[in-house]
Formats: structure tokens, sequence, C-alpha cells
């Protein structure tokens, strides 16, 4: 396993989805976990270890309301946290605050309120840097997406 996905809540799941897609593109083995800082913050403690242990490299969380999950892994972690502000009220942005105003350093990386398929795009960045077949298939998929939006809109516009 190179990614340990984490949400605090099983109807968030649809919304973390995207990360998982994302890995599974790029054929990257992950495993995805439903654990809450505040309910069971014993649990996850043991299962972050756990994932460690199995080879985690970068952790996705996703959270909504208070958000503590992301920052409370970063805090059990030197491992890069990737986190994802759930939109659960206030629109996403009481989430995305939370995730992305950590603590001087203990840092959460944070992308898009629901936007865990950016998460898993981010964790295959930080991976590339490291292994070279991960690498090669990024740069055939930004080459790809590039070919492919530029034949999807070689069209000029009529309004």
């Amino acid at each position: 396993m190179k990614i340990a996905i984490f949400f605090g809540s099983k109807s968030d799941t649809e919304k973390m989805r995207g990360a998982a897609n994302c890995l599974k593109e790029f054929g990257i083995e992950y495993e995805a976990y439903i654990l809450s800082a505040h309910r069971v913050p014993e649990k996850l403690e043991e299962v972050l270890t756990e994932a460690e242990k199995k080879g985690a490299e970068v952790i996705i969380a996703g959270a909504g309301l208070a958000a503590h999950l992301p920052g409370v892994i970063a805090s059990k972690t030197v491992l890069p946290v990737i986190g994802v502000p759930l939109n659960a009220a206030l629109g996403g942005t009481d989430s995305l605050y939370s995730i992305v105003q950590m603590p001087k350093s203990i840092p959460v990386a944070t992308v898009g309120i629901d936007n865990s398929y950016n998460a898993g795009m981010l964790a295959v960045e930080i991976l590339a840097v490291k292994y070279e077949d991960i690498k090669e298939k990024l740069v055939k998929f930004r080459k790809e997406m590039k070919e492919k939006f530029i034949k999807e809109n070689e069209q000029k516009v009529e309004f």
C-alpha cells in the first residue's frame, strides 16, 4: 500500500471516491478507512500506525464540519497529509478554513472543497518524485489530457 485514505463518516464515501478512482487510474495501491478523530481517536491512531507499517507513503484525509481529521493525522505522522474539505455545512468553507489553517510546522496540503480526485492527483505527483514508473504514467496522462482538450476545443466558438 502506498496511499492511505481516511474519512470520518460513511456518508462521506461518495465524496472521497474520486481519490480512489484517481489512484486506480495510475495503478497505485491504497487502503481506505472510516475513522473519526473525535469519536474513536485511539482507533484512528492504531490504524494510522498500522498503515505506516504496511508502507503508506502519503495520507489523504477528508473531513467536514470541524474538519479535525487531517490535522490530527498530521500531528501523529511525518508523512505528507493531503486534506479534502468536505461540504457538510456552510458550503464547505468552514471545513476548508479548518484544514488550510494548520498550526506552524504541522502542515496539511489542502485541495478544493469535495475535490478528492485532486487529492489523489497530488498524491500521484508526490509519489512520482520517487517512482519512475508513476512519473512516466503521469507524464503520459498530462500529454493525453492536453491532446484531448485541444481536439475538443480546436473549433472556433460561435455565439
